[in-house]
């Protein structure tokens, strides 16, 4: 994380998406800050002029070369990392969308480490984000996996 996205004067603006391939979730371990070497969604910040859900996308494919459609919205994140003496590092809202996958297996690049295509009910020994099991599977049941 560079620039104006360490300690920032303001939450950042940022889009991710849940991508389901047959029954599997796709999953990114990150290589860099925050929440470096833990699993996520793969996503990153809008930029001006972009709609939320075309970011989503975007960094999808910039991250892991996947292409995927969206089908929905899911939810909002709020990722808010503090540093020792307690000052906010990092703070993003993330637009959480769910996606069908159209093309592409992952791959690993300078932003993600590790590409894991998961059960999205059998996440909680992963390294992971908070509340990551729970947002996967609430995506699960909009595609149609389980319940909501």
């Amino acid at each position: 994380m560079t620039g104006s996205r360490r300690y920032p004067a303001r939450p950042i603006l940022a889009a991710s998406a849940a991508v389901f391939r047959e029954g599997r979730v796709l999953l990114a371990r990150r290589a860099r800050g925050p929440g470096k070497t833990l699993f996520s969604l793969p996503g990153g910040g809008v930029e001006i002029g972009e709609r939320l859900e075309a970011a989503a996308l975007r960094e999808l494919a910039e991250e892991t070369g996947v292409r995927a459609e969206v089908v929905g919205f899911n939810t909002h994140v709020e990722f808010i990392e503090r540093d020792s003496d307690g000052r906010v590092s990092a703070h993003f809202v993330i637009a959480s969308f769910v996606a069908r996958w159209l093309a592409g297996d992952g791959a690993t690049g300078p932003e993600v480490q590790e590409i894991l295509w998961a059960d999205p009910w059998r996440l909680d020994q992963l390294p992971m984000t908070a509340n990551l099991a729970t947002i996967v599977r609430r995506a699960a049941g909009i595609v149609g996996l389980g319940a909501v």
